[in-house]
């Protein structure tokens, strides 16, 4: 992955078959929403259904972008980018008080499953849909099993804002779009509609006999009123949600294909939830073991294998397995869709007997976002933080490893690395390093990274690496020595002189000027390492390196 995606000619290969996949994908979808072949743009209108399938798709990109920027920035000192990035700065500010991080990413859950859930209505072939005369293999491979909107979905709504937000988190955050958005992912969590979660992460961390560290003070007598109240609400709420879907689907009022039994459905729907709980877990387990001791991850015998394979070499497996896994999910997503969406034809009677309105509530699919985001989301993240190595310790870990490692090898989602290149060309975002440094640089700044929490027992955020992570690379791994870094600072300055100077306005070539300084810092600290003393200023560096 990432620069071997163009550098060999198999990388190369399978990023452009996957890019012209992609953009067949979106060329089949936009000719299904004209001819009028979508749910939506059956009951509405084809404009109404094409704005809202690409509304739902960049929100979903600000959604899985946004996600890698808010775990991986706590750790860096705020005051190191204060300036450079005002917008980020306000988001992390407030983002990052007290147990606000877990607030975001519980609530930014649910949206990603309501953006899926919108596309799924937006763009999802009706029965026996089909465009520009296809055969049938292409029709049953692209339409039928939602192939188009799986990559579509993948490619454009989440991996290519994955990809450049794990390694330029500033740059990627610092717009009101992205405030926005973790305004109302907080207030979905507010809103008290994911509190049976909270009761799911009391009941682990009570099994785990281990308390849930928090960075805020204990709720008061009001405020626990308040909380439980929200959780006694959500838990009512998720309940009816089940009974509702679940009296939807035996009553056949759903968009689950014709001729699917009414058991068989249901049967699917709770192994699919399943199997989207397995790799959510799975994440969260495979960066809680990358912390550990080798001789805790080889308590089992499985564990031992899953660990061995995903750590093999310098790690590349475990990127690997996101790919594959976002792939995975996704297409469990859209059948889930299917499954809970609710469709009750004229002069049917309304599940459950309720009015008109709330029944075209129903038929959002909002009920089975709700259900699969607290129920195969939320709730197996929180038993996988508990229990990592146990998650770990069963045959069914290693199989789904397995297979998302080998979706990411056929390079079906390598177009997302040719729209994150694109994306990030067009935006002009630069790597963390440019602005903040590295770890050891921001060390030597006396602007060492802190740590958030000691456990991620309870916490969402152990999703993702922050930005001070190690990999537990292969025995072949060495570490970087004090000579490569300063080789990289050098380089690193070089091309800073060469922004500053072709920089277009005074704040653009301030931003530089910043980060060239930092950078200025952390070269002397790194001279002061190899030599005892600081013998080189930055005009003489720079002309090393054009001379190099």
């Amino acid at each position: 992955m990432g620069e071997g995606a163009f550098s060999d000619p198999l990388g190369l290969f399978k990023s452009i078959y996957s890019t012209a996949l992609l953009i067949f994908s979106v060329t089949v979808v936009i000719a299904l929403i004209v001819d009028e072949q979508t749910s939506l743009s059956q009951d509405t209108h084809p404009a109404l259904a094409f704005i809202l399938l690409w509304v739902a798709l960049l929100w979903l990109c600000l959604v899985e972008g946004g996600q890698a920027s808010m775990v991986g920035l706590p750790p860096i000192d705020r005051e190191l980018y204060k300036d450079t990035h005002r917008i980020t700065y306000r988001i992390c500010e407030h983002g990052h008080r007290g147990d606000n991080l877990d607030r975001y990413l519980m609530g930014r859950q649910f949206m990603v499953l309501a953006l899926v859930f919108v596309i799924n209505l937006s763009g999802a072939p009706v029965e026996d849909a089909n465009v520009f005369n296809l055969p049938r293999v292409l029709s049953n491979a692209f339409l039928k099993s939602g192939l188009a909107m799986i990559l579509m979905t993948c490619m454009i709504g989440q991996l290519n804002t994955q990809i450049n937000a794990s390694h330029c988190m500033l740059d990627f955050i610092n717009n009101w779009a992205n405030w926005f958005t973790v305004k109302v992912a907080m207030a979905i969590e507010a809103s008290g509609l994911l509190h049976a979660s909270y009761l799911i992460q009391i009941i682990v961390a009570n099994l785990a006999g281990k308390p849930i560290e928090s960075n805020e003070e204990p709720r008061n007598s009001w405020q626990n009123v308040l909380f439980w109240g929200r959780v006694l609400m959500s838990c009512v709420i998720l309940i009816f949600a089940f009974f509702a879907t679940i009296a939807a689907l035996f009553e056949g009022k759903t968009t689950m294909w014709d001729g699917v039994p009414e058991a068989v459905a249901l049967i699917l729907f709770f192994v699919l939830m399943s199997i989207v709980g397995m790799l959510e877990g799975m994440q969260i387990a495979f960066y809680a073991v990358a912390k550990l001791a080798d001789e805790e991850r080889n308590s089992s015998v499985w564990a031992s294998k899953t660990c061995e394979l995903l750590f093999r070499g310098e790690g590349h497996n475990l990127p690997g397995f996101m790919v594959g896994r976002q792939l995975c999910v996704v297409s469990c997503f859209f059948v889930i869709a299917r499954v809970t969406s609710m469709d009750v034809e004229e002069g049917e009677s309304n599940v459950l007997g309720v009015s008109d309105g709330v029944q075209e509530f129903f038929n959002t699919g909002l009920l089975g976002a709700l259900i699969t985001t607290i129920v195969a989301s939320i709730a197996w993240q929180l038993v996988a933080s508990a229990f990592p190595i146990a998650f770990l310790s069963t045959p069914v870990t290693y199989l789904l490893l397995r297979i998302c490692l080998l979706l990411e090898a056929t390079g079906i989602c390598n177009g997302a690395w040719v729209l994150a290149a694109i994306h990030k060309h067009v935006a002009g975002f630069q790597r963390d390093e440019v602005y903040v440094g590295t770890a050891d640089e921001r060390a030597a700044m006396h602007h060492a990274d802190k740590a958030t929490h000691k456990s991620d027992l309870g916490h969402l955020a152990g999703c993702a690496f922050p930005a001070n992570h190690d990999l537990p690379y292969g025995s072949h791994h060495s570490a970087t020595s004090t000579m490569d870094r300063r080789t990289k600072i050098t380089k690193n300055i070089a091309e800073l002189q060469e922004q500053i100077d072709a920089a277009l306005t005074a704040d653009e070539k301030q931003r530089y000027e910043a980060a060239l300084r930092k950078e200025g810092d952390a070269l002397r600290q790194v001279n002061i390492e190899l030599l005892g003393t600081d013998t080189t200023d930055i005009d003489d560096l720079r002309d090393e390196e054009e001379e190099a």
